[in-house]
């Protein structure tokens, strides 16, 4: 009994241990459909073909970095929308919390819950405390991935993400 409950433990953290050495530039990224705060359901590949989309996983709405985060693509939304760039924040976070984040801080931009965390690991994202780690993927219209940003500087986030979308254009 002992030695199979420490396979299936072993196997559990094997399981959970997914790191962003999973997907790698030049390859698709994974579809994937998600809901917003409002229950509206968004599918990546719904964009394919039309333009760039960029997707920032944060780990949790209304804490200082992630606030950060979120609030410098709000403040900076106008110059994605003229570009037509698309961008979606994800969480674990529920609707419920996604909506307070997002009336919180007037964000402008759309945020989806990945409360099941599939699309989080999907992304091998998701941290040993089922939170997602703080990184953004650059998806090309084609749907391939472009670029995947490990290190995040929460002030200067929107500016980056934007000029490697623009080149994409």
């Amino acid at each position: 009994m002992r030695i199979l409950f420490s396979i299936l433990l072993a196997s559990l953290l094997i399981s959970c241990s997914h790191t962003n050495e999973v997907l790698k530039v030049g390859e698709k990224a994974p579809d994937f459909s998600l809901q917003d705060s409002k229950g509206n359901e968004f599918t990546l590949s719904d964009y394919r073909n039309e333009t760039p989309v960029i997707i920032y996983f944060y780990p949790k709405a209304n804490t200082p970095g992630c606030t950060k985060e979120a609030c410098g693509i709000r403040d900076n939304y106008s110059k994605f929308e003229e570009s037509g760039i698309k961008v979606f924040g994800i969480s674990t976070d529920s609707k419920d919390a996604i909506q307070q984040f997002i009336a919180d801080h007037n964000l402008n931009f759309t945020l989806l819950s990945d409360e099941s965390k599939e699309v989080s690991q999907k992304y091998g994202v998701l941290n040993e405390s089922g939170k997602a780690n703080r990184i953004t993927f650059i998806i090309d219209k084609y749907g391939n991935l472009s670029n995947i940003l490990k290190d995040i500087n929460v002030e200067t986030h929107a500016d980056q993400v934007f000029e490697l979308a623009k080149k994409l254009l």
